[in-house]
């Protein structure tokens, strides 16, 4: 049993950083701390001729570890956010000496470059993790983070004229379960708004969230989930939209969206996905992914709904918030996996889980 795995459902339920004793903070930095500086195995697409395509570090020389640069993004917010949450780290210096040698302001440099180059890189969701990152940088008051946001900015300004340019304005939310997922990246980018106190951003990103999705009922969760889902389309855009709306309306929302969680298809979302990962399967691995996000969806829709006193709210909070210990549970009980399909990436999303109250996570408009 991992020391994750021995948390409390209280304790996960929580999201607080309480819960990050020695053991706890170790195990969650343990593989993102390997894994941005494993350069290989790496996803680089595909291979247009006959000259090997450069090493992931040449274009990449912040970024190049966990397989693919969302996740190293991602691991670089998990170690960052480790430091910030757990003062007197048992790895801290490890982690501060990694990030200092590769947020050097020329390596920054290179990956805005490349962006400039590739303007479609990574978007959305590898961008809402980079802005993720640059808000938890923002939220640590110590010399060291306002040193590292400094060096990060020009790639944080890079992406954040990409989101205004090309992806708040999309008519079409994409309602998949895996990266082009528009909710979670809206999600991210909002977040960010706030945490930074960007006003015109949090206003373009929360116009976007009710232009694609303030009219929609009667969430479609009968095909959820569906091969690599690692998110779930209905419930993620039911966390988006929590950010959006006041608690009454989005209580009224939540209800015409999700209306009876007790019978089908709707309650298939209250119970986790069956998980038998095998050495190597990284679909299976996505749902052990998809049953923590599932988790942190879960528990922040039952405590939005906290307090109000409405049919809508009395109905919806207790089967949201059983679901939520289910799948919290279920995905501690696989997350912290030794396979690099799922080490390279899954212990940011059990940080997420565990820690979504300590800022920086659904905070209140600016």
């Amino acid at each position: 049993m991992n020391a994750f795995e021995e948390l409390s459902p209280d304790a996960l339920r929580s999201g607080r950083a309480d819960a990050l004793d020695d053991a706890v903070a170790t195990a969650l930095a343990a593989h993102p701390l390997d894994g941005v500086e494993t350069e290989y195995p790496h996803y680089r697409g595909a291979v247009e001729g006959p000259e090997a395509p450069p090493p992931p570090s040449e274009d990449h020389p912040v970024f190049y570890g966990c397989f693919d640069w969302h996740s190293a993004v991602h691991s670089h917010w998990a170690l960052v956010r480790a430091l910030r949450l757990v003062p007197h780290h048992p790895d801290e210096a490890d982690i501060a000496a990694g990030i200092d040698e590769r947020l050097a302001p020329e390596s920054v440099a290179s990956e805005v470059a490349y962006l400039d180059e590739n303007p479609g890189f990574e978007e959305p969701y590898g961008w809402a993790w980079l802005l993720r990152l640059a808000a938890e940088l923002d939220l640590w008051d110590d010399p060291r983070a306002d040193a590292w946001r400094e060096t990060l900015r020009p790639l944080e300004g890079r992406v954040q004229e990409g989101v205004r340019e090309s992806f708040l304005g999309i008519d079409r939310a994409h309602r998949v379960g895996t990266h082009g997922n528009t909710a979670f990246a809206l999600v991210g980018v909002l977040d960010y708004a706030r945490v930074v106190g960007d006003a015109d951003l949090e206003r373009e990103a929360a116009a976007a969230a009710r232009r694609l999705y303030a009219d929609d009922t009667a969430a479609v969760v009968g095909a959820e989930p569906v091969g690599w889902d690692f998110v779930s389309p209905a419930l993620t855009e039911a966390d988006l939209m929590r950010r959006v709306l006041d608690p009454d309306p989005f209580a009224s929302w939540l209800d015409d969206f999700l209306p009876d969680l007790a019978a089908p298809p709707h309650d298939a979302l209250c119970s986790p996905v069956d998980v038998e990962p095998d050495e190597g399967d990284g679909a299976a691995i996505h749902l052990i992914g998809l049953n923590v996000s599932r988790a942190w969806c879960l528990v922040g829709l039952a405590d939005a709904l906290d307090g109000r006193d409405s049919p809508a709210a009395d109905r919806l909070r207790e089967p949201l918030d059983a679901a939520a210990r289910r799948h919290a549970e279920a995905g501690a009980a696989d997350v912290l996996t030794d396979d690099y399909a799922g080490s390279h990436w899954l212990s940011s999303f059990a940080l997420y889980l565990l820690t979504r109250n300590e800022g920086g996570v659904a905070p209140g408009a600016a």
